[in-house]
């Protein structure tokens, strides 16, 4: 049975325990937000959902339906099942800090992927050790042949899905990116919530 349907609001955090063999469905309930994502072993922080290693064991820049996510020890942690949205989900771009806003001209604190990260695992009692790469759900980083990447507003659409497979016990978070300096979140550039639902098997 499907659990209750869990906002991430805007600009914030939230993160989930999943066992093995449960799902969880990401909603882009608006149609323009990136999530940034990621998945941590529940018995071992240490290991995480990596994006550098899961491009290098499925040979792709994003993964399809049917592709394993890997993690830092090269073991499945999540399979995407079903994707109801275009199918562009980044796997090169780190997640935004304070920094970054810094260097983009913001002078007072900006919310950030970052900080919701390690808040959204602080609320569940799990720490991580680090900020891995995320994957980020819905966003749209285009590259041309000669190897240029450029920023571009998500081609998902409102009510879009992904359907992720736990193939382990793991701990989800989830970032409903505060990103509002660069398209990324649609051409008014203004983050909206986005939901998330646990299913058990």
């Amino acid at each position: 049975m499907p659990s209750t349907l869990v906002t991430i609001p805007a600009r914030k955090g939230k993160a989930a325990r999943l066992s093995k063999g449960e799902r969880v469905k990401v909603v882009n309930t608006h149609g323009a937000q990136v999530v940034d994502t990621w998945a941590f072993n529940a018995a071992d922080a240490s290991e995480f959902m990596s994006m550098e290693h899961t491009r290098g064991q499925i040979l792709k820049l994003m993964p399809a339906v049917g592709d394993g996510m890997y993690t830092n020890r090269r073991r499945e942690i999540l399979r995407l099942v079903e994707d109801t949205s275009p199918g562009i989900h980044d796997t090169l771009m780190a997640a935004c800090n304070r920094e970054r806003y810094e260097n983009l001209g913001c002078r007072e604190y900006h919310d950030n992927c970052q900080d919701n990260m390690f808040a959204a695992l602080a609320d569940l009692g799990f720490e991580a050790p680090e900020v891995p790469s995320p994957w980020n759900l819905f966003m749209n980083i285009p590259w041309t042949q000669e190897g240029r990447l450029s920023w571009a507003e998500p081609e998902s659409r409102p009510g879009d899905y992904l359907l992720l497979e736990a193939c382990m016990d793991l701990v989800l978070a989830f970032s409903a990116c505060p990103q509002d300096m660069l398209p990324i979140n649609g051409q008014d550039m203004l983050p909206t919530e986005a939901h998330f639902q646990v299913i058990a098997p």
